[in-house]
């Protein structure tokens, strides 16, 4: 038996569906996701959770959107001490979100495939919106302070998103040779800085 299987017996079935659901996400990916096992691995009678989930669709969605929440809570929590710099706050965005991806590399997955979905529900695309706009927020800031070059936002926070989403994804996906991981995430984050540095006067 999974060790975190267990009898369900009272509480927040939803909350303990998704639990579970994102531990099978984790160790045999999303394939294995069935709400009939999950009932079956709670101890719940196989109709029950489908007064949460219509289907395994909607179970995908609201895991993809618990997860976005939770990312964009880890983002807005490294925010909290690191100072008024756009050096500093990038640093610790960078560190979070690479951070997240590496404990979270199935779900991440998931909520990217998710995200890309016609179908999309309001709240999974204001969750998405929610980390973005911390990025956003912070070349805002530090274009006001005349930390970050002048341009709209699709040319100058777009490379800081690609740069960001790709290092993570790669490292979630152990794909960072073992001679680069040391200084990889310094050289990224240097990198983006570089990018991100006021035009030098002609």
């Amino acid at each position: 038996m999974h060790p975190r299987s267990r009898r369900y017996h009272h509480g927040d079935l939803r909350a303990a569906l998704l639990d579970r659901a994102e531990q099978t996400l984790k160790e045999k990916g999303p394939a294995a996701l069935s709400l009939r096992e999950l009932a079956r691995d709670l101890g719940v009678s196989h109709a029950a959770p489908s007064r949460h989930f219509k289907d395994k669709q909607a179970l995908l969605d609201a895991l993809a959107l618990t997860g976005f929440e939770r990312m964009a809570d880890v983002l807005e929590a490294s925010q909290g001490s690191v100072g008024g710099t756009f050096a500093k706050q990038v640093d610790a965005v960078v560190r979070a979100y690479v951070g997240f991806a590496r404990e979270n590399a199935a779900l991440l997955d998931l909520m990217y495939a998710v995200k890309h979905d016609p179908t999309a529900s309001e709240d999974l695309v204001e969750a998405v919106g929610r980390w973005s706009e911390i990025i956003e927020r912070l070349v805002a800031e530090g274009q006001r302070r005349g930390e970050v070059r002048e341009g709209p936002m699709e040319r100058v926070g777009l490379p800081v998103f690609a740069v960001l989403h790709g290092y993570a994804d790669l490292a979630a996906a152990g794909m960072i040779p073992p001679e680069a991981a040391e200084h990889g995430l310094d050289e990224v984050i240097a990198f983006v800085l570089r990018g991100c540095a006021p035009d030098r006067p002609s």
